[in-house]
């Protein structure tokens, strides 16, 4: 018991990259011990991330009641706090809460529109992202190869590819694709379902399993004559069932929170290859002459994650690159656009050749089909003169060949970390290009998107 407690708490502190990808100066963070050991605790850990932004919007954008062919805005893409606590090596509990998404004209708690107290983008609601609780049926020991932890609630244990189970705390881009999450906020909670889980470890195989019942959706299909299009309607769902296993060649991940790092920033080797799924039954609907069909959702990936330093250790230069090929089946012709914290809405005046996609900054983002998403960043070595300070360069480019869309599309960012202290202090800067398609076969034009991220986590 004693040699376990022990091995749980160093994985505690790898868990949010408290020895990996943060400040050296950090150490257990903001934690409330019970015992003189640390072996029983609560600790918290809170971040937000703050983006300053430049929108090309698409075409027929109006934002707040005004035509806008470029948007300027601030606002916040994540307020979190976390808490976890550990009594007994035996079981744990997980609180995750904050608000997402808040811009000056969007993310209001109470109000739809307008101006006042509850504005269209003022308080807005917090609500739980993660509550669960877990109990350790085999627990991790240096001498066993396998573990297996039970878990249930609104969880994170995600299938189908390492980045469904991202940190936030740790991008090597600005921010996740967003489609790696291909239900958020239709039929999950912000990437997030209730169910129970089982996760663990089989020697160096990290294996998750879970079972959950995925929140209703309803939207009404649009009957067609020619080609069917489904939509989210999952009546009274059906429960889904999803996993995800990497076999990790060199140095071992912690499995103990189930949030996936995105870069190591040099103090890792890791090199991981994987596959997951999803499938939920009747998780759409469509209408082709009047008769409406239920469809599956099944989504697959395989993937591959790779984070270690190269040449002289004194420089401490390192690479991290990821890469992803989804398949996803939501129904025939399924589509779903959106754009993160978009500022516009239709321009009902506007007479030129509207975005299909929609209006501000929307691109297709999901949907039936295809997609590849590949990433990668270099670490450059230290300065002598600030050690702390580190530069990471990276480039990631999507190719989505979606059914809907008979014209495949390619998305391309580039950016760049500034770390001021790891993870634990960073400014990112991005550039990112996506195609606007003004019919379903025609790409007929690309805009772009400049960020700047300031982000902190304690």
């Amino acid at each position: 018991m004693k040699n376990t407690s022990v091995i749980l708490f160093a994985l505690l502190l790898g868990a949010f990259g408290l020895r990996g990808q943060g400040s050296p100066d950090y150490g257990s963070g903001m934690k409330i011990n019970f015992n003189e050991k640390g072996s029983k605790y609560m600790r918290f850990v809170l971040w937000n991330q703050i983006w300053a932004r430049s929108i090309d919007n698409n075409p027929g954008t109006m934002v707040n009641g005004t035509p806008s062919d470029n948007t300027f805005d601030i606002g916040a893409r994540r307020i979190r706090v976390l808490a976890y606590s550990q009594i007994s090596p035996r079981y744990m509990v997980v609180l995750h809460f904050g608000v997402n998404n808040q811009s000056f004209v969007q993310g209001g708690g109470s109000g739809t529109a307008g101006t006042g107290g509850y504005g269209a983008g003022k308080k807005p609601q917090m609500f739980f992202h993660d509550a669960y609780s877990e109990y350790a049926l085999i627990q991790p020991a240096k001498d066993k190869k396998f573990s297996m932890s039970f878990g249930a609630g609104l969880h994170y244990f995600n299938g189908i590819s390492r980045m469904t189970s991202a940190s936030t705390l740790n991008f090597l881009a600005v921010d996740a694709p967003v489609f790696n999450w291909p239900l958020i906020e239709n039929s999950d909670q912000f990437a997030r379902l209730f169910g129970m889980y089982v996760k663990g470890k089989w020697g160096k195989l990290d294996y998750r399993l879970n079972i959950n019942k995925p929140f209703a959706t309803s939207l009404a299909p649009v009957n067609s004559t020619t080609d069917a299009v489904a939509v989210d309607n999952n009546g009274d769902s059906r429960l889904s069932k999803g996993g995800y296993a990497m076999y990790q060649f060199l140095d071992q991940e912690s499995n103990l929170l189930p949030y996936t790092v995105g870069t190591y920033v040099g103090t890792k080797r890791v090199f991981n290859i994987g596959a997951g799924f999803y499938n939920q039954p009747d998780g759409t609907m469509s209408s082709l002459n009047g008769v409406k069909s239920k469809h599956d959702i099944t989504s697959m990936a395989i993937d591959a994650f790779v984070d270690m330093p190269i040449g002289d250790k004194k420089k401490n230069m390192a690479i991290t690159a990821y890469t992803v090929l989804y398949s996803n089946d939501f129904g025939p012709n399924y589509l779903r656009n959106t754009g993160i914290m978009n500022p516009g809405v239709a321009d009902p005046a506007f007479t030129g050749t509207k975005a299909l996609a929609g209006a501000g900054n929307a691109r297709p983002l999901m949907g039936t089909g295809s997609i590849w998403y590949t990433q990668a960043g270099l670490l450059l070595p230290k300065n002598s003169d600030a050690p702390k300070l580190r530069v990471q360069p990276f480039v990631a480019y999507t190719m989505k060949k979606l059914d809907a869309l008979p014209a495949a599309g390619s998305y391309f960012d580039i950016g760049s970390n500034f770390y001021i202290d790891g993870h634990n202090s960073k400014i990112t800067l991005q550039y990112s290009s996506r195609p606007v398609y003004s019919t379903k076969d025609n790409i007929s034009d690309y805009k772009g998107e400049f960020v700047i991220q300031f982000a902190n986590y304690l």
